[in-house]
C-alpha cells in the first residue's frame, strides 16, 4: 500500500516559515533540525515539511525554482479546512500572508479564498466538503 506521507516546500527561512504556519494555522512545530535547515509540523496524518533552499539544491543537480512572491504563484496549493475561512484569512494576513482572493461561495457550497505565504506559496482557506 502506497501512502501520501509529506510535502515539502523549500523556503529561504525555514524556523520564520514553521512559525508563520504554526501561528497561524494552530500546527505544533514536530522537529527542527539543527542548523533550520529542515523542519516538521504536526498536521494530521501527512506532514508539513520546510526543507532550506541549500537542500534542494543538494539533491537537485539542476536547481529548481524558488517560489517567489513578485512573480505568480505556483500552479500548487497547500489546503487548510475550517468553518470560519474569513476569520482564518485575517488571521493569515495579520501574521504576514498576502491576500490573493476574497473569500467567495462556490456553486458547489463551499467558501473559498487564497492567500500567499511569507516565501509566496499559494494557500487556499476553505470549508470542510461534507
Amino acid at each position: 500500500m502506497i501512502k501520501f506521507a509529506y510535502t515539502i516546500l523549500y523556503v529561504s527561512d525555514v524556523k520564520r516559515t514553521a512559525e508563520f504556519y504554526s501561528k497561524t494555522f494552530g500546527f505544533e512545530v514536530r522537529f527542527i533540525a539543527p542548523g533550520d535547515e529542515y523542519a516538521e509540523l504536526n498536521s494530521g496524518s501527512t506532514t508539513l515539511s520546510f526543507a532550506a533552499h541549500s537542500l534542494a539544491h543538494s539533491g537537485l543537480k539542476d536547481g529548481f525554482q524558488a517560489a517567489d512572491l513578485k512573480a505568480k504563484p505556483f500552479a500548487m496549493e497547500v489546503g487548510f479546512t475550517t468553518v470560519d475561512v474569513p476569520a482564518l484569512v485575517e488571521k493569515a494576513i495579520a501574521a504576514g500572508a498576502t491576500l490573493v482572493e476574497e473569500p467567495k461561495e462556490k456553486p458547489w457550497g463551499q467558501v473559498v479564498a487564497y492567500v500567499r505565504d511569507l516565501e509566496g506559496f499559494l494557500i487556499e482557506i476553505c470549508t470542510p466538503m461534507d
